[in-house]
């Protein structure tokens, strides 16, 4: 919504150059705040009691929600020149977008960690998959229904209305936050550090459990790959399947979200756990192999199975990851290292995202997506021959104590 209002907010000869560089300056305002906060995330998650972190950034968020109907309802008419390029220019309101949105995405980062190690203070052990498979599904059903509504809205009525989606969904998380009553605070061994301290604490530990950082360094490329072809998503829908209609790119992200909804349920009633490592390196290749798949389709009507394939595994492996961390990873440690794992994994895709662009125009929309999913395969045959300790990771949940990590897990 943000994206469509910062760029209708230029005239139309300039939307494609001043439009583009002020929703260049929105990733930026995003990025590195987050990537800042997602350093000490984890160790936050692991100081305080994660009940009460949840509530506090989620309060957060719902103030810059506020904050950005206010600035939407308000839209100061004064504009703000830059020097560069020349007559470059931002309109006030969309200048206080930024922080506004930097404070939307850097609660969100908070969250995370303190969320996910809260998961398994509800969830028995051996029910982890299960839990995590339905948590993440029904939130991509609700982003799905979401994006449905928020599109609606944007046809039917004024943008700032849009707004109420995503405000209405923090309060109900607040409502529902108010109303656990199970403790959530930390199983200590030791006593606190400093924040930064305890962060690189975190990043020690991922490095010692190697299986762990073998899979991280996996995420990294395969996150950075699937930016590069993800990113022209929309130029693969109009130029290489010749659908100009936006409904049909609209079908593949319904689509996409629709597998990973399916990911997410799937994999929570397979028994994977005495196999962790080596089912997320299988699902890479299948991401791999999906993406070349798509570069080798000519019709929407290959290319949405394979969409939907491909959405399956990302779902697969967070449910898979996510389970084997809260099972094997101390509670005092396991914010710390969801955040390492997080700041790892997508550090590069903004780069990824740059590279997508400048491949497509060198190669081509076809050419960017067979790379890109040769890449990924490769990487995946890779993992399956090299990472030893990915590949021997697993666990049994009969076996999984209160905060250590279990006597069936392989390092």
């Amino acid at each position: 919504m943000l994206l469509f209002d910062i760029t209708f907010a230029y005239p139309a000869a300039h939307r494609s150059t001043y439009g583009a560089l002020a929703l260049a300056f929105l990733g930026l305002s995003s990025a590195l705040p987050t990537l800042g906060t997602a350093l000490i995330a984890g160790a936050l998650a692991d100081r305080h009691d994660r009940g009460r972190l949840m509530r506090a950034v989620n309060l957060l968020a719902i103030v810059a929600v506020v904050g950005l109907v206010a600035d939407l309802l308000l839209a100061p008419a004064t504009a703000v020149g830059l020097p560069i390029p020349n007559g470059f220019y931002l309109p006030v309101w969309v200048l206080l977008l930024f922080p506004l949105w930097a404070m939307v995405t850097v609660s969100s980062t908070l969250f995370r960690p303190a969320f996910n190690t809260s998961v398994p203070k509800v969830v028995p052990p051996a029910e982890l998959g299960r839990g995590n498979g339905l948590i993440y599904a029904l939130a991509a059903i609700a982003a799905a229904i979401g994006t449905v509504v928020v599109g609606a809205i944007l046809t039917l009525a004024p943008s700032v209305d849009a707004l109420v989606v995503p405000l209405a969904l923090l309060v109900a998380t607040q409502v529902a936050l108010l109303r656990v009553d199970v403790d959530l605070s930390v199983v200590r061994r030791a006593s606190p550090r400093s924040v930064w301290a305890e962060a690189r604490a975190g990043f020690a530990y991922l490095v010692r459990r190697v299986e762990l950082l073998e899979m991280t360094v996996a995420a990294l490329l395969v996150n950075f790959l699937s930016a590069v072809a993800l990113v022209e998503l929309a130029l693969y829908v109009a130029t290489w399947l010749g659908l100009s209609q936006g409904i049909w790119y609209g079908a593949v992200i319904a689509i996409a979200t629709v597998g990973g909804a399916t990911g997410f349920l799937v994999v929570g009633r397979v028994r994977f756990e005495p196999h962790a490592g080596r089912i997320m390196i299988l699902l890479t290749l299948g991401m791999g192999l999906s993406l070349l798949a798509l570069g080798m389709v000519r019709t929407v009507w290959l290319a949405l199975p394979i969409v939907f394939v491909y959405g399956m595994m990302p779902g697969m492996i967070t449910t898979v990851f996510l389970s084997t961390v809260q099972a094997t990873v101390p509670d005092e440690m396991m914010g710390r290292v969801f955040s390492a794992d997080e700041v790892g994994s997508y550090s590069l895709v903004p780069a990824g995202q740059y590279a997508g662009g400048l491949l497509t125009l060198a190669v081509g929309v076809q050419g960017t997506y067979l790379l890109a999913g040769a890449a990924i395969a490769v990487l995946g045959v890779g993992m399956l021959l090299g990472f030893g300790a990915l590949r021997r990771l697993g666990y049994a949940p009969e076996g999984v104590g209160e905060d250590l990590i279990p006597a069936g897990a392989k390092a």
